[in-house]
């Protein structure tokens, strides 16, 4: 089947991957649209308090020039707005859901095979041996404090935790998997002591794969999205983080910069 898929890119400003063709609501009208338009689909999600609902409908967002393959049914399927969708996958976003990339369901209206007209992104491992300097990492990051969370969010209007660390990598030439527990097993596992700025830290509830990740900018202090409602934040490591700090990850592609960050 693999060999059987067909490529396409991405062809609007950023889409949303979902679940499932009948994961939009109402409320989200203005992610499905032709066009769609990000800030007004968050200002009505805001309107309606409906940010918390996209868990287990939206899975993350694509940016224009962003390959997929097309993995189901090129009919695609009919969503509850008579829509046409696809079944792809994400190269650019590995996953441990599908050694492919990120599995879901996109538009069909926003991805086609012509590569668009705006910026293309940089594939990693067309370049493996060079080494991005963690300094730019971390300074790239901080200019998107105050930007606000979204589950699934994966654009410089929105951002969800490991989308912060996966947008922000990639835009240097780095890529890493999307979620924060395959994030963890990307990494090479250091003592959170041990920590250096443009570090990881991770954090899992007991028994439990990392659900968390933060990025190191000092000694027990990290920049993160830490959950719906809130925003992009660096702050020292609370008692409540410590408690489920189940260390610390350093990526064998980031160059490592000095102990502290100004």
């Amino acid at each position: 089947m693999q060999g059987m898929c067909r490529r396409a890119n991405v062809t609007v400003p950023v889409t949303a991957l979902w679940t499932s063709p009948t994961a939009p609501r109402d409320v989200d009208r203005w992610a499905v649209a032709p066009r769609p338009d990000v800030l007004a689909w968050l200002a009505d999600l805001d309107a309606a308090e409906a940010r918390p609902g996209l868990r287990g409908r939206m899975l993350t967002q694509l940016e224009c020039g962003e390959p997929v393959l097309i993995t189901g049914d090129p009919d695609g399927r009919m969503g509850s707005a008579d829509q046409s969708w696809r079944q792809v996958v994400a190269p650019m976003q590995p996953s441990s859901l599908d050694a492919r990339g990120y599995p879901g369901w996109v538009l069909a209206e926003h991805i086609g095979e012509q590569v668009p007209d705006c910026a293309q992104l940089e594939n990693a491992t067309e370049r493996p041996e060079r080494a991005t300097e963690a300094r730019a990492f971390v300074a790239m990051a901080r200019t998107h404090l105050g930007v606000q969370y979204l589950w699934g969010g994966m654009s410089e209007a929105a951002l969800d935790r490991s989308g912060l660390v996966h947008l922000f990598l990639r835009r240097l030439g780095v890529v890493v998997p999307r979620d924060a527990g395959d994030q963890y097993d990307a990494c090479d596992h250091i003592p959170a002591a041990r920590a250096r700025p443009g570090d990881l830290f991770f954090f899992a509830r007991a028994g439990k794969r990392p659900h968390h990740v933060g990025i190191v900018t000092e000694p027990g202090r990290m920049l993160h999205a830490p959950q719906p409602g809130s925003t992009v934040i660096e702050e020292t490591l609370t008692p409540a983080r410590l408690s489920a700090l189940v260390g610390a990850g350093r990526l064998p592609l980031l160059a490592s910069a000095p102990r502290s960050i100004g």
